[in-house]
């Protein structure tokens, strides 16, 4: 087991292709230790190079709105009236800190996320 660094896209790759070659290697085994090392790496990596831009946070509400099947109705709840919630929805107003909070307390919503 050689294993070094990821600097280079091609020291990603090589990564990558290895890890493949890996799967479903058992764990407590110098190929599992490998296994998770090299997908450490990797994370890492990826992490530094090709970082994740955070949620818009209405596409956020919209997401969580449809993973809890909740209707506009049942935003009022969290954001004001049922025109106020069409107003945010459709990007026409922004959050408060008072929705905010409600939104992170009723949905679970990271506060992190509508802040931005």
């Amino acid at each position: 087991m050689d294993i070094r660094p990821i600097k280079t896209e091609q020291d990603y790759n090589a990564a990558i292709s290895r890890i493949e070659e890996l799967l479903g290697a058992k764990m407590d085994t110098p190929e599992g230790d490998e296994f998770d090392l090299l997908v450490t790496l990797v994370e890492f990596y990826e992490m530094k190079h090709y970082p994740i831009a955070p949620p818009d946070p209405i596409d956020a509400i919209k997401f969580r709105m449809e993973q809890m099947v909740l209707t506009k109705a049942d935003m009022v709840q969290y954001l004001g009236s049922q025109s106020r919630v069409s107003e945010i929805l459709n990007k026409k107003r922004g959050l408060t800190l008072s929705m905010i909070k409600s939104l992170y307390k009723g949905l679970k919503i990271p506060a992190e996320i509508l802040l931005a």
